[in-house]
């Protein structure tokens, strides 16, 4: 349930109140007993998740982070095994181009 601040259009006291979101707005000011009062609009607030988490892949712990780590490293060195091993005799693999050579630039007089 969140809270909203009222301001009385009256006698211009403040207050904030917790209630529910169907609930309707106040309209008589605690203060002075008018009908003057007015619901602000508020920047409202962060969610705070708390606990354990909310999914089971969520805060998980060192160990489980420095294995991911460790996993993530071995691939990344068969990756590189795996691009040398797919060059062809000519030193370039299949989707590569061969360097050229830079054309002259042209003089301007």
């Amino acid at each position: 349930m969140p809270t909203y601040e009222y301001r009385c259009a009256g006698c211009g006291y403040e207050f904030e109140k917790f209630q529910s979101m169907t609930a309707s707005a106040l309209r008589k000011c605690p203060q002075c007993g008018k009908l003057a009062l007015k619901r602000l609009i508020g920047a409202g607030a962060g969610v705070i998740f708390k606990g354990s988490g909310f999914y089971e892949t969520d805060y998980r712990n060192e160990s489980y982070k420095n294995a991911v780590k460790s996993e993530s490293g071995s691939q990344k060195t068969s990756k590189k095994d795996a691009k040398t091993e797919s060059k062809t005799d000519s030193g370039t693999s299949q989707g590569e181009k061969k360097p050229t050579k830079p054309k002259s630039e042209k003089k301007s007089s």
